[in-house]
């Protein structure tokens, strides 16, 4: 007696029972090794990939040059510090000066003449003349902390812009809002003056108004205790005199610049 044959599974099942695909094998690559490309050909196709020793790639690699710091020379840091010192010595004596210069606000002296007398003027000749003038000679120091040295002192007496006379004072001191005054006396022997100049003088004795200038140069040291700097002052005057041999001031202009 025959059995039965069993009955095929339904297809789903069938579906169900295929054999699972192989898993794709491996192969493991050490940590060692570099897989290189190689290219070939004009139109680069792909050959297969060789794995070379990651030692052997070491050699491929190009080698960079190691920098060595080069030494400064010796003269150059001492002349970077000399600049170094310089710079600071300037501006210390800068800020120095500035704080001085606002701290004591110096102000220059001033040169006036508050009186003359015109004792004569005669000729010996149409063109040279002699003359004897006198006039004070008020000097003020306005400073409040600076004392004040005049180093040079030369006065020159000019009529119609020809010197006449000149006269020179010895150096003196002048202490903070100190007033000096001295007496000058200027003597014009057998002085030339060109034909006009002799004339207009002549008139202007006759007029009985005399006109001079007087022109005053001087070179000053102001003083602050260790700290002192000089520099030069000139003084300009014009005065007008009665005629001799009484001759008083009658009007004079004043100023004092550097």
């Amino acid at each position: 007696m025959m059995q039965a044959l069993p009955s095929p599974p339904p297809p789903s099942l069938q579906h169900q029972l295929q054999p699972l695909p192989e898993k794709e094998t491996t192969t493991a690559i050490s940590l060692n090794q570099i897989i290189v490309s190689k290219q070939a050909g004009r139109h680069q196709q792909s050959s297969p990939r060789e794995v070379l020793p990651y030692s052997e790639t070491k050699l491929l690699a190009p080698k960079q040059p190691i920098l060595q710091p080069r030494r400064t020379n010796p003269l150059i840091w001492f002349g970077a510090i000399l600049c170094l010192i310089f710079s600071l010595l300037l501006i210390f004596f800068g800020i120095a000066t500035l704080i001085l210069y606002l701290v004591v606000k110096p102000k220059h002296p001033v040169f006036d003449v508050p009186n003359a007398s015109l004792n004569g003027i005669y000729f010996d000749s149409p063109e040279f003349f002699n003359g004897d003038l006198t006039f004070l000679a008020n000097f003020s120091n306005p400073n409040h902390k600076l004392d004040v040295r005049f180093e040079h002192v030369d006065i020159e007496v000019y009529f119609s812009n020809r010197l006449i006379g000149t006269q020179a004072l010895q150096p003196f001191t002048q202490r903070p809002r100190e007033i000096r005054l001295q007496a000058v006396r200027v003597i014009s022997s057998l002085v030339y003056l060109p034909q006009n100049s002799a004339v207009e003088l002549q008139k202007q004795v006759l007029s009985n108004k005399v006109n001079y200038n007087i022109r005053a140069t001087f070179k000053l040291k102001a003083i602050l205790g260790l700290f002192h700097y000089n520099y030069w002052l000139h003084g300009r005057c014009e005065m007008a005199i009665s005629g001799p041999p009484t001759g008083v001031l009658v009007a004079r202009s004043c100023n004092t610049n550097r």
